[in-house]
């Protein structure tokens, strides 16, 4: 199935919803694991919005990815709380490590993400793997979960 027919079929899927947009984006994301640049003069057509209009919305919102995400998203909390507790050095860890934020890694296995608040200030820094949240993340557990050895 093409990315048209993926998109098309989708938005059928939800035309009878208000403000069917942003529901379409996360379905096609959940389809496709990304919204891909295709993806927006089709939805345009669909929705008559100016393919400005649907690209805008698609990189507001920092959930949504134009290309798919690696097997492992890492997401490290940037927000003033994780900042003040350490996620400075975090970042810089990952960075040393050839992680670099919003980029997955050429053989596609991790993705590294920043994001302003993942709702665990009073653990920071905090980091989100793959849906699981993780707090009071130093950069020795970072490598540990980075490497995969953190138990579950």
């Amino acid at each position: 199935m093409t990315v048209e027919d993926t998109v098309r079929t989708v938005v059928a899927d939800h035309r009878d919803q208000r403000g069917a947009l942003l529901p379409v984006l996360h379905a096609l994301q959940a389809e496709l694991g990304c919204v891909p640049k295709e993806a927006i003069p089709v939805l345009a057509d669909e929705f008559n919005l100016s393919r400005a209009d649907v690209h805008g919305v698609v990189t507001f919102y920092h959930d949504f990815r134009r290309e798919p995400a690696g097997g492992t998203t890492v997401r490290i909390c940037r927000a003033e709380a994780c900042q003040a507790l350490g996620s400075d050095a975090l970042v810089g860890y990952a960075r040393e490590a050839g992680l670099a934020l919003g980029e997955t890694t050429p053989d596609g296995s991790v993705t590294v993400e920043q994001v302003f608040c993942l709702g665990n200030c009073a653990l920071g820094p905090a980091v989100e793997v793959d849906g699981r949240l993780y707090g009071r993340v130093d950069t020795a557990r970072l490598g540990s979960i980075l490497k995969g050895t953190v138990a579950c």
